[in-house]
């Protein structure tokens, strides 16, 4: 296929922009299933520079990242809505943050199951299998299903 078109992924991923010969090829958008996006010039399948925006509308941006770094632990939501009253710690920019399920692990896009390797979305949908350096990255870094709760709880457990 040569020209502009449409590729679905089996994950439910979009792209939509220029191919050549059945490949990504000049301009083009890959639609995520989250309502994030990834804008880029493609060379023979490979980005060579892109935009990643979130669906939120933040664009992420590698040299000047100012969210959720070493310095400044603060969302992107908090830093333009202000913070939470003390002792309502926001754990993800998802409110509320959603249940993880035992044994498994929150690691942004959906829940890692260490058992199977394998990340879903927060509705059950295959996403990926993980590879060794993510499978280390999520066990060192991200929520557990049975971390217990610091901080405010209300009425509602929440």
């Amino acid at each position: 296929m040569d020209g502009r078109g449409q590729y679905s992924f089996p994950t439910g991923t979009k792209y939509v922009g220029e191919m050549k010969d059945g490949v990504f090829h000049g301009e083009g958008t890959l639609y995520f299933t989250t309502g994030s996006r990834y804008t880029a010039t493609w060379i023979n399948g490979i980005a060579v520079n892109g935009k990643y925006t979130f669906e939120d509308g933040l664009d992420y941006d590698q040299t000047e990242w100012l969210y959720c770094d070493g310095y400044d632990r603060r969302f992107y939501t908090e830093i333009c809505n202000g913070l939470k009253p003390a002792g309502r710690s926001q754990l993800t920019d998802n409110e509320p943050p959603p249940s993880i399920p035992e044994g498994c692990y929150d690691c942004g896009d959906g829940f890692y199951d260490p058992k199977t390797r394998v990340v879903t979305d927060y509705d059950g949908k295959f996403l990926r299998n993980a590879d060794d350096a993510e499978d280390e990255w999520i066990r060192s870094k991200c929520r557990k299903g049975w971390d217990e709760f610091i901080g405010y709880r209300s009425q509602y457990g929440l």
